[in-house]
């Protein structure tokens, strides 16, 4: 009985060290361009419908834009696109 115990307190240990890095994590202050919502009207006429560009922000890391999606158990952030599917980022510095 105790061995069966223990296995299920380190089955849950497990699985809650897993998935702690699953969290997403709050950047820091960042630029305006950082901040929803504050997307360039290009930006905004190059992005398909359907797609929330109010939520919209340029993520440093990658250079690209990325939205809130708003599902029905969580909201994700996903890349913004255009029509036919690529994603809108800024030109790369060489």
């Amino acid at each position: 009985m105790r061995v069966l115990m223990l296995k299920q307190k380190m089955m849950v240990a497990v699985a809650l060290s897993l998935t702690a890095g699953c969290a997403v994590q709050p950047t820091g202050p960042g630029d305006a361009a950082d901040q929803p919502g504050n997307v360039p009207e290009a930006v905004i006429a190059m992005a398909a419908p359907d797609q929330n560009v109010a939520t919209a922000r340029l993520v440093p890391e990658d250079g690209c834009y990325w939205y809130e999606h708003s599902g029905p158990v969580e909201t994700t952030l996903l890349p913004l696109r255009t029509a036919n599917g690529n994603r809108i980022c800024t030109p790369r510095e060489t």
